[in-house]
């Protein structure tokens, strides 16, 4: 056990952890130059694509040390976007250390502090590395003042590297075998492994990532899992190296997966203790904190006889992300579907996005509302995410949103873009604080509603991409809120009603009018679109007919004949305004949540 290292890469975005990851790899040998490939642990289309890490994955690394002798290196890569941060949480419940990389041209960020605080929660070994050196703007001397200033760590202790280069590889690896600790755990204890991540393989079952430590495990054995009752025989344990590798045991202190056919998803919880069950340990290991979600939406199968075929892959997807929760919920626009909760808009997106590409589901997704409190007149208090459920106007006697502390990390030349930005936003109690000569870290609170959108996609336009933002939860506010419904000649759209503040409830409900009208194909009669709260109409807009030409067969001769005709169309237009019913089309649910920046 005293040559295993658990150790875990953190960093904010775009700071250099996957780039980091992929040198490690090809310094350990585990991959040859031909099969070589950029962010080589980052295996979803949608990593690539976006140029991002969405979940932690694990490698077994056989690393020669400077004494001669054989280490194995289990290094855990991690997301940098704080809507992923819960990932980083289960990753570093099963490490001893960290490498916290800081960027040497950018320094210190919001997400670098954020991730600091984490593993300094856990009581991990934290090893500070100044990354991309090789760059013509790196500062390195600027990045080791801030090390000093705003981590709080020894700057002569940050190790010097280039991930894109190869540059100071070494000095990590020396630095990881001296500065990590070695697991601590008894082999020969009762089995107890933590899971901290999972995902289903149609052919083999559900595929469990353990973290051992105490105890051994192998292929045969009949394990149980605490947090339920159901044994499972292990068919198959291995290390994760690239592709899933075969081993004859599994002992304390290591990682890895075990394979033991587990086919129904339900059985398996992030978080849970994996135990014998001739000898099991006597109590479960400390799990994850439970992630509460912020941003609550709606999905619905476009096709209704989908619905078991979305909640099956749901089942499913939970698997893999466990931040991710969901309850049956149905709407009379789009039939049956589920109410689901995300930690934030980006997570919503890669949800979306997953769902339609690894299970084939065509969904449609209703705009995100977050979790509001309202206190009736007779004392009772209701909790909401979805606007169906707002009670009655008459009946509320106080209505709370939740605030953030927003913590926004700019240059110093956009502070009037970004505070602008946060005022529109219904920021306030806004502070400054100077980390460093050129650098402002600005500290707003804000509704939680106002930053669920676009906040994010603003900041990094005004800042032109150098902002950087995390954010904690606060508390509940009373504010003046509103129900903005939807009314498609005369009949509500459920799906498309939201909660807003009063004062914004005008200019939303004209944005959400004129995007309907871009989306909704024309019909042979008029369609009056209108947002309106409770009987009071507050927007409206106008869908024009297509005026079919009646007239096309009298050539010439009396006016009074193609008078008639015309006065005979508009009284079956009336007639068919009557009876019109308008079908909404997908499209029309997702254009309701741009904003007018897009």
């Amino acid at each position: 056990m005293d040559r295993i290292r658990n150790f875990s890469i953190v960093a904010h975005i775009d700071h250099g952890k996957s780039t980091l990851a992929d040198r490690l790899i090809q310094e350990a040998g585990l991959v040859d130059a031909r099969q070589f490939r950029d962010q080589i642990l980052d295996s979803m289309d949608l990593e690539r694509e976006r140029g991002i890490t969405i979940k932690s994955s694990a490698v077994t690394l056989p690393v020669t040390g400077p004494d001669g002798r054989q280490y194995e290196f289990n290094l855990i890569d991690t997301p940098g976007h704080v809507d992923f941060s819960y990932e980083v949480s289960r990753a570093l419940a099963s490490c001893e250390g960290v490498l916290l990389l800081v960027d040497a041209t950018q320094g210190v960020e919001a997400q670098t502090l954020a991730n600091l605080y984490a593993a300094m929660e856990q009581d991990l070994a934290i090893i500070p590395v100044i990354n991309k050196i090789d760059l013509a703007a790196a500062d390195i001397d600027s990045a080791r003042e801030q090390i000093d200033r705003d981590l709080g760590l020894p700057a002569d202790g940050a190790v010097l590297c280039s991930a894109k280069t190869g540059q100071g590889l070494a000095e990590v690896f020396r630095a990881v075998i001296e500065r990590v600790p070695p697991p601590l755990g008894d082999p020969e204890a009762p089995l107890a492994a933590r899971i901290f991540d999972a995902h289903y393989d149609p052919f083999r079952g559900t595929v469990v990532a353990v973290r051992l430590v105490h105890g051994r495990l192998k292929a045969g054995d009949l394990i149980r899992f605490m947090a339920g009752t159901a044994e499972h025989k292990v068919e198959e344990v291995g290390l994760f190296r690239l592709n899933r590798e075969p081993v004859r045991e599994l002992s304390a202190g290591m990682v890895g997966y075990v394979i033991a056919g587990i086919k129904t998803v339900s059985e398996v919880a992030i978080g849970d203790t994996v135990t014998l069950a001739e000898r099991p340990a006597a109590l479960p290991l400390g799990g994850f904190k439970a992630v509460l979600p912020v941003v609550f939406s709606s999905i619905y199968p476009v096709a209704a006889d989908d619905f078991p075929a979305l909640a099956e892959a749901l089942e499913k997807y939970k698997l893999n992300d466990a931040a991710l929760v969901f309850q049956k919920d149905s709407s009379a626009a789009l039939g049956l579907g589920f109410r689901c909760g995300f930690l934030g808009l980006l997570h919503l997106e890669i949800v979306q996005e997953r769902l339609e590409r690894e299970f084939d589901q065509s969904i449609v997704m209703t705009a995100p509302s977050v979790r509001y409190r309202f206190v009736l007149k007779d004392g009772t208090e209701l909790t909401i995410d979805n606007p169906q459920d707002y009670p009655d106007p008459i009946s509320i006697a106080d209505a709370l949103e939740p605030y953030i502390r927003a913590s926004i990390m700019t240059p110093e030349r956009y502070i009037g873009a970004v505070m602008k930005l946060a005022l529109d936003r219904r920021g306030e109690n806004s502070r400054m604080n100077y980390t460093s000569p050129g650098r402002v870290e600005l500290a707003f609170e804000l509704p939680l509603a106002e930053v669920i959108y676009d906040f994010y996609d603003r900041l990094k336009t005004v800042t032109q991409g150098y902002g950087s933002f995390n954010y904690e939860m606060l508390d509940y506010r009373i504010q003046d809120l509103v129900k903005v419904d939807i009314l498609l000649n005369g009949e509500k759209v459920d799906a498309l009603s939201v909660i807003v503040h009063r004062d914004r409830a005008r200019a939303r409900a004209l944005n959400m009018c004129e995007r309907l009208k871009e989306e909704l194909p024309r019909q042979q009669f008029k369609i009056a679109i209108q947002g309106a709260i409770g009987g009071q109409i507050i927007a409206r807009s106008t869908i024009s007919a297509f005026r079919k030409d009646v007239t096309a067969k009298c050539y010439g001769g009396d006016i009074t004949r193609k008078r008639k005709l015309l006065e005979k169309q508009k009284k079956g237009k009336k007639r068919m305004k009557m009876v019109g019913q308008i079908e909404v089309p997908q499209s029309a649910f997702v254009a309701v949540l741009r904003t007018d920046g897009d």
